[in-house]
Parts: C-alpha cells; structure tokens; sequence
C-alpha cells in the first residue's frame, strides 16, 4: 500500500514540475497565435508590402532562431531555471514594447527581442522535462509542453476575437493589434513567478558536482533506492562531460559518426516539422479564412475552434505516445496533414465558399498534433546523449526556427505572387507542404529509431543501433585531447 501511495505521490511531483516548466510552451504559443490577429491590422497600419508583411511576422522566428541557439550554452553554464527566469523577462519587454511601438522599425526589434525568449523557453523547457521525467512518463511529460503551447494559442485566438468583437476595422488597425500584442504580459509574469516554484534539473546539478541537491530533487521523483541507482547511472554517463567542463576541451560531434549522425538526425526532424505548414495555420488562419467567410471578425471568430481541436488533437497524442510509440504516431499523423493540405489547396484553388476549408484546417491540426507535435517534440528532446544534449538540442531547435523563417516570410509572397495567384487561387503553398510533409516522414521512418521507454542514459546505443554500429556506453573515443 505505500509503495502505491508513494508512486502515486511521485507522479503527482513529476506532474506538478512538468507542468509549470511547459508554461514556457505558454510563451511559444501565445506569440505564435497573437500575430495571427494582429497581422493584418499591422499590415494597414505601416502600410507594409508583401515582403514586409512577412518580416512582420517572421522577425520573431529570427529571433527565436538565436534565442535556441543561445540556449544550449546558457542553459549548461547558469542552468535550466535561471535561463527560463530569462526568457520570462524578455518576453515581458518585448509584450509591452512591440504594443506602444510608434515605428515599424522600433515593433521589428522588439518583436526579436521577445522571439529570443521564445527560442529560450522551447528548447529549455522540454530538455528540462525529459530531465525530470522517467523513461516510462518522458513521452507524456514533454507533450505537455506541446499542449501549453496548444492552450496559449487558444487563448490567444480568443482574446484576438475579444478584443475584436464589435469593433470597427478601423479600431483595428489604430488600436486593436496594440492590445492584443500587449496581452502578451500576463503569461510573462505568470512564467517567471512559478518558475520559483520547481527544483533545477537533476542532470544538471549533477553535472557541476552539486550530488546533494541533485540527490534531493530525484528522491522526490523515484524515491530513495531509485535515486542512488540514477545518479550512479548519469554520473558515469556524464563522466567524460565533467572532463570537458574542467579542460575546457568540447566533444567532438563531427569525429564521433555517431554523435554527428544523431545531431544531424535530431536537425532534420525539428526543421521538417516547419515543413508541414504548421507556421503558415498559426500565423495566417485569419488571412486565409478572411476571404471565404466575408469579415475579419468572423474568420477570428473560426480561428478559436482551430485552437480547440489544436488542444483536443494534442490530448489524443499524450494518451497516445507513451502507449503506442513515437513512430506510429508521426507515420499516420503525417499523412494526415498532407491529406488535409491537399484539400485546402482545393478549396482556395475551386474558390469554394463555407465550411470546407475550416473542417480541413481542423484535420490538419488534429494530424499536426499528434505526430509533428506530440511525438517531434518529445523525439528531439530525448534522442541526444547526455553529453551533446544542450549544444543539440540549441543546434536542433536552431535549426527549426530558421526553417520556421523561411516557411513564414516566403509565404505571403508565394500567396501574392501573380503568376501563382492567376493560375492557383492560393492554393500552390498547402499543395507543397503536403508533398514536403510525405517526404519528411519517409526519412524520419527510414533514420529514427522507436524511443518510447529507453532511458536517457542508453539513448546513443539505441540511436546507433537504427545506423547498424556498435558503441561503448563511455564516450572517451569522442572527446578531443590537446
């Protein structure tokens, strides 16, 4: 009977800590979802172009693209929970900043700035949770994570569609994107007030030698015996990475085919997951529902229902992947989203009015949530060994970012474009992210290994055995002496 109870209390920690660190995927997706809303009253505002309009949007993801490759080197030197008391602080300048904006040059830094606490939070949150979490949890504790980012964009969504609600267009365009960009403040200031609430991660301290308070936090985790055997566990797994930190000296990724291959492996799947089109859906749902449901208030209206089937979808994914396993989960999922972007290329190319295009939405973000949301996530944050896992990780989620960039600044061009435009309605962009959504699946099933219930500390073997080599669980052939 105790044994229940204190496993029970256990999870119930493992929960209570998780969900306070993926409020950091609040941040992500409150600023995802807010320019949804806001674009196109920006757009009127500065009067910008097609190409403009996409750095309005895409300027955050250039921040964020340095903010995730910042993380890996700030998180391993002040730690997990200093580095998100960071991004709580950055995002909080850049709420009330980007909202009293009097020039476009002036919104575009600060849009930056906030998109660099984005890049902190999504890469230290979830590295942070499948931390904390055990192998048998990890793939429903960092889905949290995906699901807060869900709820911020809901939320968001419907404070859009609030602050909207029987206002004139004009309003809109003087007022309304200003407040909806300032709402930003209060997920701010709830991150960096809870964030007091959580231990620092366990591998972390162990890393720098702090044994006691690792030993601390883990015994509220696994227990007493359990917590002797994992720091037995990652101190030899971390052994040669202490050695780095004291020498100075790195591991080598590129000499190490192995770690090189993770690290590209771990690369490829956060960039393709851009590939889907989620960006497009999250920044422009408004712009795309706009023409076929006659008004502004309206297609933010439907927008809110994205959101809530986002939050459902993602739900599906968390019961799913520690059941059914991160593969299957992407496989089906991302078929899925290319079905659905196929019919939305349909519909604009038919130019069909009503609920067609809306239902398909809902497909996609159902597939999305589940596969590149739930099961990308929670891949990218457990397939790197201990000792690449923060430069990864930063590399990874970098690299993510930037194709986030890419897809969210070519996108109203590619919409605009005349030629496209003529012959298209729209339509040639959702048509290419269903092609680059069947593909990015096939490699992912061809080059990633199943990880549901492998600990942490066995992951480089199983990440090697997918590419048919043999590894030693100590790393001394990948650290580079002088």
């Amino acid at each position: 009977m105790s044994t229940n109870v204190k496993q029970k209390n256990n999870i119930g920690y493992i929960f209570k800590i998780c969900s306070i660190a993926a409020l950091g995927g609040i941040l992500m997706g409150y600023d995802t979802g807010v320019i949804s809303g806001a674009i196109g009253s920006i757009r009127e505002y500065f009067q910008l172009s097609p190409a403009e309009t996409g750095w309005a949007v895409s300027s955050v993801v250039l921040g964020c693209i340095v903010g995730a490759v910042s993380s890996g080197w700030i998180s391993l030197k002040y730690g997990r929970k200093k580095t998100f008391f960071l991004a709580a602080i950055l995002f909080s300048i850049s709420a009330v900043g980007s909202a009293l904006a009097p020039t476009f040059t002036l919104y575009i830094l600060l849009r930056i700035v906030g998109g660099i606490a984005v890049g902190l939070a999504c890469v230290t949150s979830p590295m942070y949770m499948s931390e904390v979490a055990p192998s048998d949890f990890r793939g429903r504790a960092v889905s949290m994570f995906q699901q807060s980012a869900v709820i911020g964009q809901t939320t968001v969504f419907y404070m859009n569609y609030l602050i909207a609600k029987g206002m004139s267009e004009a309003w809109l365009v003087d007022v309304g994107w200003r407040w909806m960009l300032g709402s930003e403040i209060i997920p701010a200031l709830l991150f960096g007030l809870l964030i007091c609430k959580i231990p620092e991660s366990p591998r972390w301290l162990i890393l720098k030698g702090r044994i006691a308070e690792a030993r601390k936090g883990l015994v509220e985790i696994s227990g007493e015996e359990q917590a002797d055997t994992l720091i037995a566990e990652i101190q030899e797994s971390l052994q040669e990475t202490r050695k780095v930190e004291k020498t100075g000296k790195n591991v080598s990724i590129k000499k190490s085919p192995v770690l090189f291959g993770i690290l590209c492996i771990g690369i490829f799947i956060a960039a393709a997951q851009q590939l889907t089109g989620i960006n497009v859906i999250l920044y422009y749902a408004p712009e795309i529902l706009k023409p076929l449901v006659g008004s502004t208030e309206d297609a933010l209206f439907q927008t809110t229902f994205i959101g809530v089937v986002f939050i459902i979808g993602n739900g599906l994914g968390m019961y799913l992947i520690d059941k059914v396993g991160r593969l299957p989960l992407m496989k089906w999922g991302t078929m899925g989203c290319a079905v659905s972007m196929t019919i939305v290329g349909y519909v604009l190319y038919k130019e069909t009015t009503g609920y067609a295009a809306l239902f398909a939405l809902f497909l996609y973000v159902i597939s999305y949530a589940v596969s590149w949301g739930c099961a990308c996530w929670t891949m990218i944050s457990e397939i790197f060994p201990n000792t690449i896992r923060s430069r990864a990780m930063a590399i990874a989620v970098g690299a993510q970012w930037f194709a986030g960039f890419v897809v969210t600044q070519t996108f109203p061009m590619l919409n605009d474009n005349a030629f496209l435009l003529e012959h298209m309605n729209g339509a040639f962009s959702f048509w290419l992210f269903a092609i680059l959504s069947i593909i990015s699946m096939s490699i992912v099933i061809r080059f990633v290994p199943e990880t549901k219930g492998v600990p942490l500390e066995e992951m480089e073997e199983v990440m090697a055995a997918k590419f048919g080599q043999k590894v030693e669980k100590k790393l001394k052939h990948n650290i580079q002496t002088a």
